[in-house]
């Protein structure tokens, strides 16, 4: 009896995080245009798309950080756009199930630059992780996403 009230549990555990719906907060569709259209940051600075688009977890929303500050609470089918300091190293991070997995990333002022955060398997929930991405293949799907309302971060 044990048994199999682990493996429904088990089941439920697996639906909920390979399929479902979760939504944040999003900025009007003619400011996700604006950030669409890829245009050169401002003298002095770099632009940072962070997006998500990952078929795992799509019940889950994950905190994005850019230098330990809050990018927002990302949702499958989403991104943010942020200008930051150019000719620097930043930081992404992002929650994940035990502790924040992050990348450096050293930016050239006038460029823009593209993080994918994913979601993985976890032992309890799924975990998430950052990876930067190639300039046409995240334009391509960013094109096809909603912009997330920035600052608004569920941990912390």
């Amino acid at each position: 009896m044990k048994k199999s009230k682990l493996v429904l549990l088990a089941s439920v555990l697996s639906v909920a995080l390979f399929s479902g719906c979760s939504t944040v907060p999003l900025e009007p569709k003619e400011v996700a245009n604006q950030a669409k259209s890829f245009n050169a940051p401002s003298e002095g600075n770099a632009g940072l798309y962070v997006y998500r688009d990952s078929f795992v977890g799509q019940a889950l929303k994950k905190d994005v950080f850019i230098d330990d500050k809050c990018l927002g609470e990302t949702a499958n089918g989403v991104f943010f756009y942020q200008s930051v300091e150019g000719d620097k190293e930043h930081k992404v991070s992002t929650e994940s199930e035990f502790s924040a997995n992050e990348i450096s990333l050293k930016t050239n002022s006038g460029k823009n630059y593209y993080v994918r955060q994913y979601i993985k398997m976890g032992v309890f929930v799924g975990g998430a992780g950052v990876e930067v991405v190639d300039e046409k293949e995240a334009q391509k799907v960013i094109s096809k996403l909603d912009m997330a309302k920035k600052g608004i971060c569920g941990s912390r």
